[in-house]
């Protein structure tokens, strides 16, 4: 029985054509943080008598990966889990620190998300070719959470030298104001701890709508990741009119999107 030790950057596959980008961008990642690639097809339960085929797929995927890529751990992992449950199931049992998924479906994940202590890295799996992941943009507001995205910021700046945009929201009130300066200051404090290439600045924007101004400024900036924070509670005017989270990746273009779930505590990358 194969033993999961080490930490993984798992890919959601579909097992069609839509599946080489995402790979791609997991080797991408996998390679950043030194982690090993682990790519995931969790099938329903009317394809159980597929397994074996599903099994030989993804022999198919790996196999010239491993010759290609022989210093990088390449793992295969077949499941049949309720989508809700997978993520903490990959945490706990596999070592995921992080989930890439096709922003094409993030609706079908968003339920996943809500749920999940690793992140998710939305990428649109129709690009083709792949980001650096060396120019990052970050938003920041008031809620606590808001060291998660700054710590994963930092991990992008340590293990790629990649250099960070910090966009501060422009909140009115005196409280919301101290609490966005807490947050800036500790996300100067991690970055200058690292020694980490970037800048902060405040926006223009409420915390309300800080993310959309900082994706504005990614897309015009030719940036390769956005870091956001998802949704702190769900309404049902979001469950009505979609996610903010869900609206940013759909303007996102070829922009990859990492979403950090505040509603749960986060697993870190061990270095």
């Amino acid at each position: 029985m194969t033993e999961f030790k080490e930490q993984k950057i798992i890919v959601l596959l579909s097992l069609n054509s839509t599946d080489n980008t995402l790979i791609l961008n997991g080797i991408k990642i996998a390679s950043i943080f030194r982690k090993e690639l682990c790519l995931l097809y969790n099938y329903s339960k009317n394809e159980k008598k597929k397994r074996e085929k599903f099994k030989a797929q993804l022999i198919e995927y790996t196999s010239p990966l491993k010759n290609e890529l022989p210093g990088l751990l390449i793992s295969t992992l077949l499941l049949s889990e309720n989508r809700t449950d997978l993520p903490e199931k990959l945490a706990d049992e596999f070592e995921a620190i992080m989930i890439v998924a096709p922003a094409s479906k993030f609706s079908i994940h968003s339920k996943s998300l809500s749920e999940s202590a690793i992140p998710f890295l939305f990428v649109n799996e129709n690009r083709v070719s792949v980001p650096d992941y060396k120019n990052l943009i970050l938003p920041l507001d008031l809620r606590k959470e808001s060291s998660e995205s700054a710590l994963w910021g930092s991990y992008f700046g340590r293990f790629n030298n990649s250099k960070i945009v910090v966009v501060v929201a422009n909140d009115k009130g005196k409280e919301e104001k101290q609490l966005i300066t807490k947050n800036a200051v500790l996300t100067k404090k991690i970055f200058m701890k690292f020694n980490i290439d970037h800048k902060i600045f405040k926006g223009t924007k409420s915390s309300l709508r800080n993310t959309f101004e900082a994706l504005d400024l990614a897309l015009s900036s030719k940036s390769d990741l956005l870091v956001i924070l998802g949704s702190s509670t769900i309404t049902p005017l979001d469950l009505l009119i979609g996610l903010p989270e869900r609206k940013v990746i759909k303007k996102s273009a070829d922009l990859p999107v990492l979403v950090i779930n505040p509603r749960r505590d986060n697993y870190m990358l061990c270095d």
